[in-house]
């Protein structure tokens, strides 16, 4: 196939999966202000979007780091092609658009690395990766920056609730306005990059750039305006999930796991770490819940999340792979792929639509993944509701007011009866 047309072909698949990012991610920095009413669903979406087209102009460090690291760079250039890469991003692309039917908020970098990691693997041997790079940029981060993020919501959300009192809380709301768009401005910086970086891979593996350098300023341009136009779309289910899902948020809350992560993200994105906002966001969440006294973590919501983190890049990578051994074969290869592709993400597409989630109905408990369970004081507080209930049912059954009314309906019964009897007499 005529590199020319390949390269296209790779960028128009890399701006959609920047679109895919943005309604994927939008809940890392509203689903807390969603969830407390500090933000109506539709202005918190449009203010994410404004956000995350400044934030991509703001920083390249990410963007440099899988441009120029992550791929190694042999005699000849670079060791991977447009080809790998278009596999890669098939791969990513169509684990995102899985996770986000399933309400799962995983991923979306580490959705992109499993996909290029697989192709490259597959075209290129596993010399092609730079595995320190890998460790010390993406797989350490991960750990930290979640542990990180929790640990400093946890005591955030401690001092919080320690120097405030009940009725000074929902102040906290007006803070979330700010705190989740300084979140909005901070995914811009991180996650919008990584999509310029795979750009410039491209036009650096077919010729049209010089290795070692950045990101173009129209590449800049373009992905920024295509992570906010996804964002504005919203990601309702995962939304949903972070918002309802791990547990029941309050403006303190809120305001305490909106800090950490943006605090989070901002100073990894200034060392160039190609961080998951995804898992810093939910860490801070799960902080907050441990946090407030009271409050309770649906465990099992956040395992299932885990779960999704830890497959994200072998399963990703392992559909790049196979995306790769196809794409290599020829221009066939190539044509295949995208067909399936497509027909894949429009199935996923038509899938959505049979249980549709948006801002209408954005607060209603999750029920496609992510269901989380009643605690044991939920069920004993449902429980005295309902022995209440009989009661005050059984109290008004048996008052003396109702056997009254039941008494003078009785009488007045029997003097029609009488009456009728005395009229055909």
């Amino acid at each position: 196939m005529d590199m020319q047309l390949m390269v296209v072909l790779v960028i128009v698949l890399a701006l959609f999966f920047d679109f895919t990012n943005g309604f994927h991610d939008t809940a890392n920095a509203m689903a807390t202000p969603i969830a407390t009413g500090a933000l109506k669903p539709k202005a918190a979406v449009a203010i994410a979007a404004v956000l995350n087209l400044v934030g991509a102009f703001l920083s390249t460090e990410v963007a440099r780091t899988i441009s120029g690291g992550l791929i190694k760079e042999g005699e000849s250039g670079i060791q991977i092609t447009p080809v790998m890469i278009f596999a890669g991003l098939i791969g990513a692309t169509l684990w995102n658009m899985t996770t986000w039917l399933l309400g799962l908020p995983s991923s979306s970098s580490h959705a992109l690395f499993g996909g290029l990691i697989g192709a490259a693997i597959v075209g290129a041997g596993f010399g092609a990766v730079d595995f320190s790079v890998l460790m010390s940029k993406v797989v350490l981060p991960a750990l930290l920056a979640p542990l990180t993020a929790g640990l400093v919501a946890f005591l955030a959300t401690k001092i919080v609730y320690g120097i405030t009192k009940k009725r000074q809380r929902n102040g906290f709301k007006h803070g979330q306005i700010f705190t989740s768009s300084l979140v909005s401005l901070a995914h811009g910086t991180n996650d919008a990059q990584k999509t310029m970086g795979v750009i410039t891979l491209t036009l650096i593996a077919g010729g049209f750039q010089a290795a070692g350098s950045g990101p173009e300023f129209w590449v800049i341009a373009v992905c920024a305006l295509a992570i906010a136009i996804g964002t504005y779309t919203g990601g309702w289910r995962i939304i949903r999930t972070m918002g309802k899902g791990l547990t029941e948020i309050e403006p303190g809350q809120g305001f305490s796991a909106e800090a950490s992560t943006a605090a989070t993200i901002l100073a990894s994105s200034n060392l160039g770490f190609a961080l998951s906002t995804t898992q810093v966001s939910s860490g801070s969440v799960i902080g907050t819940g441990i946090g407030r006294k009271g409050a309770s973590v649906r465990w099992s919501t956040a395992g299932r999340i885990g779960v999704g983190w830890l497959i994200t890049i072998p399963a990703a990578g392992l559909v790049g792979a196979l995306a790769a051994v196809v794409a290599l074969s020829g221009a066939l290869g190539v044509v295949i792929d995208t067909v399936v592709a497509v027909g894949v993400i429009v199935g996923i597409f038509l899938s959505s639509r049979r249980n549709r989630v948006d801002s209408r109905n954005i607060h209603d408990e999750p029920t496609v993944l992510i269901r989380p369970k009643r605690g044991r004081n939920q069920r004993k507080a449902d429980e005295r509701r309902r022995a209440d209930e009989q009661q005050v049912a059984a109290h008004t059954s048996d008052s003396p007011s109702n056997q009254s009314v039941t008494s003078n309906q009785s009488v007045t019964s029997n003097q029609s009866v009488t009456t009728n009897e005395s009229d055909r007499a």
